[in-house]
């Protein structure tokens, strides 16, 4: 319950510029930042330790990133499997993200890569039976495990 009370953006506008802008890392589980780039619990998340990894400045398009901002989050993508690796001991990853609304993007305007750590037989009968995900852990307990390897 505490999860569903709390998983809520305050806004209307980009999270994903909004959040990291207001400077409050810990609210918004912002594990960490780069100059151009930053990786974040996702409160939606798919699995425990599902991470976002997002340029700060708001570009819909792969190619409209500039050398720095994917240097960035080139750099992010492997810290979060590394982190992901040491706290959470997963069996493997999904890497990916959903470029336009047919293809699934959340938010279409702001590219973002997933990071999904996945263990044989994540899954069950809840998403498919009962369209619901059931996770085991508190989004702030994952921020204070994966945090402070960053």
């Amino acid at each position: 319950m505490e999860y569903i009370r709390t998983a809520t953006h305050d806004h209307d506008e980009c999270f994903l510029c909004v959040e990291p802008a207001a400077g409050e890392d810990e609210r918004y589980f912002i594990l960490s930042r780069h100059a151009t780039a930053f990786a974040c619990l996702n409160i939606y998340p798919y699995n425990p330790g599902h991470l976002l990894v997002a340029p700060f400045r708001h570009v819909a398009e792969l190619e409209g990133m500039e050398p720095a901002e994917t240097a960035d989050c080139d750099d992010l993508l492997r810290r979060s499997v590394a982190a992901l690796k040491q706290a959470m001991e997963p069996h493997g990853f999904n890497l990916g993200m959903n470029l336009g609304r047919v293809a699934g993007a959340g938010v279409p305007g702001h590219l973002h890569w997933h990071v999904v750590p996945r263990w044989g037989g994540d899954t069950n009968f809840m998403p498919i039976l009962g369209e619901t995900r059931v996770l085991p852990e508190l989004l702030a307990d994952t921020y204070a495990k994966l945090e402070p390897l960053f």
